[in-house]
């Protein structure tokens, strides 16, 4: 505890109320956010007895200090702890950490609206319908919608600038609303069927095709009448695959299964709106080592559905305290919501599901994780390591005849990808096409910072290049200070192909080739793609942006809108190169003049 905060007379005045308390470090983090029934009770008990559980026990001799907030209930505590949780990410926690928003389907605000997936803050002038577990569930949906009502998917500018149909209207994925192939009534009748489709009322656009068919039918339209009675049959085959139970229509349901070992703990979500099974997800907590499902099912529906909506129906095999979890979702929610633990019939179907494919998920990411451990292991040998070499940093250089120049790191650890701390970096100030500057320059960027302790230093680096591009790293990290670390190069093979590296040391005329069927060697190579990759995506992405700022940027007089109606129209840069004076005049707000500019700026 630190000097100026007395723990003993902090526990006397603690009230017997419902809140939420915050355990601090001697440095001000914030390292556990709790709620309790009854702070008093529950704070001290942290204090008054010894910890079985290690990780608990090294908690509390972190402790340097405890802030309380009052709730009046219960279920407001929780709901303060997960909105807390999530903002804080306290290292002791149970954490559900996501690297990507739930998508929705969006239909825009539009007298044609667009349909299309979407992620992040919802506008409340367009209309959503979600989330979803996952973006392929949304896309599939997206995909049937299309089939059956035709809606056009593509932006606004692409929308307001064709003059013919696009494909899609040719393989009958779209009605053409761009070019007026359908009139507007027409199109609003599809968008208010898709509405009720992914709203759960499938059975009354069903009535009302059929009726439609009838009608064609006894105006002897036999034309039309066949057309309703596909998308008939369409939708038939499209609900065959979705729906879950006729039973529940109009009911939304999410499913949360926990399943654990003695080793790790899975958590499976599966999503029912409207009486749809729209798809699942497994998720899998941090820092859950030694704490109970409760509290790690607690933990996921308070950092859960502080951001995403709450069904009516949660279905779940934790034994939660019921009546406490109900009363927060329903506070958060506005409503009643009911908690369900020992469900019947077609639900307990439904929750057997969840924990098979929660247990399914764990014996699949445990496989994978000792085959990683394999590789990881094979590499040690092979490269006569002291210890494994857990985190690999992985470097490459990627250019165009020296034009726009970007660095890449990528990171693994326990042999996988280890994405947030991925970083590209933008060459500039060097002579183009020299690469060894350009190694030079992103490792002192990159390890500048680690060795001012801004980040986690890796175990093994790793630099796409042979024995000047190892030479050149060489001699910029030992400026740094970084001489511990492991260091190899990956040279290319004869004629650049595949299995033929040789892996380059320090040491002078030392290398190393590896078979090709060495789990190291797969390891190294993994890595090093993905380096690649992840250099040559930055380095396009930054010599078109370069390019279209050298060509269409700098013609007088075109400016955002217009540039962007020009690319809309012509489909990119290069439809725009090809185009003639009197087609790019054509375009509304260009006229001839600035056409001539334009023409003459690229070619």
């Amino acid at each position: 505890m630190t000097g100026d905060f007395d723990l003993a007379a902090f526990l006397k005045t603690l009230p017997n109320q419902p809140g939420v308390y915050r355990m601090l470090n001697a440095a001000g983090e914030v390292i556990y956010v709790g709620k309790a029934r009854d702070l008093k009770r529950r704070v001290s008990s942290y204090f008054q007895k010894t910890h079985d559980n290690p990780r608990t026990h090294l908690m509390v001799s972190q402790i340097a200090r405890v802030e309380i907030t009052l709730t009046g209930s219960e279920a407001e505590a929780l709901l303060l702890e997960g909105n807390l949780i999530k903002g804080l990410l306290p290292r002791f926690n149970v954490l559900f950490k996501d690297d990507k928003s739930y998508p929705y389907i969006q239909l825009t605000a539009h007298p044609f609206p667009q349909i299309r997936l979407y992620r992040g803050m919802l506008d409340e002038r367009h209309q959503y319908f979600g989330p979803y577990p996952n973006a392929w569930a949304a896309r599939e949906v997206i995909n049937h919608l299309q089939k059956l009502f035709r809606l056009r998917t593509c932006e606004d500018a692409v929308f307001r600038n064709r003059s013919r149909a696009c494909l899609l209207h040719q393989i009958e994925r779209c009605s053409a609303p761009c070019v007026g192939a359908i009139a507007q009534a027409q199109y609003g009748a599809d968008i208010e069927n898709a509405r009720r489709f992914l709203g759960g009322h499938e059975s009354e656009v069903l009535d009302d095709l059929r009726v439609s068919m009838q009608n064609a039918s006894d105006a002897l339209d036999f034309e039309t009448a066949a057309h309703y009675r596909d998308r008939i049959a369409l939708m038939q085959q499209v609900l065959s695959k979705q729906s879950v139970s006729s039973t529940t229509h109009g009911r939304d349901v999410d499913v949360i299964a926990i399943h654990r070992d003695a080793q790790a703990v899975a958590l499976n979500l599966v999503m029912i709106r409207g009486g749809r099974h729209l798809g699942d997800k497994t998720l899998f907590p941090q820092n859950a080592e030694g704490v109970d499902e409760q509290t790690i099912v607690e933990a996921f529906m308070a950092q859960h559905y502080t951001d995403n909506p709450i069904p009516a129906v949660l279905i779940t095999n934790a034994p939660l305290d019921q009546e406490g979890i109900a009363a927060m979702l329903g506070l958060r929610a506005g409503r009643t919501v009911h908690v369900v633990l020992r469900p019947h019939g077609e639900r307990r179907a439904w929750l057997q599901g969840a924990q098979q494919n929660a247990r399914f998920a764990l014996e699949q990411r445990r496989a994978q994780q000792t085959a990683q451990g394999v590789r990881v292991a094979a590499l040690q040998e092979a490269l006569e390591l002291a210890t494994p070499p857990l985190r690999m940093e992985c470097f490459d250089i990627s250019h165009t005849m020296g034009e726009a120049t970007v660095g890449s790191c990528v990171v693994f650890e326990n042999g996988q990808p280890f994405k947030d701390d991925y970083r590209r970096y933008n060459i500039t100030g060097i002579t183009p096409g020299d690469d060894y500057a350009a190694m030079r320059d992103v490792l002192e960027r990159r390890y500048k910072k680690l060795m001012a302790g801004e980040g986690k230093l890796p175990d093994l680096i790793l630099i796409d290049g042979g024995r000047g591009q190892l030479n050149a790293a060489m001699a910029i990290l030992g400026e740094l200070g970084v001489r511990d670390i492991p260091i190899v190069g990956i040279a290319k093979g004869e004629g650049r192909k595949p299995g033929l590296e040789a892996l380059i040391f320090p040491e002078a005329g030392k290398s190393l080739h590896l078979p090709m069927d060495h789990p190291g060697f797969h390891l190294l190579q993994a890595i090093r793609d993905e380096a690649h990759r992840f250099a040559i995506t930055g380095h396009r992405a930054r010599r078109g942006k370069a390019r279209t700022h050298s060509t269409l940027e700098d013609v007088a007089g075109v400016g955002a809108k217009r540039r962007q109606k020009l690319l809309a129209q012509f489909g990119g840069l290069r439809g725009v190169q090809n185009a003639s004076i009197e087609d790019l005049a054509a375009v509304a707000g260009i006229g001839l003049a600035l056409a001539r500019k334009i023409y003459q700026q690229l070619h």
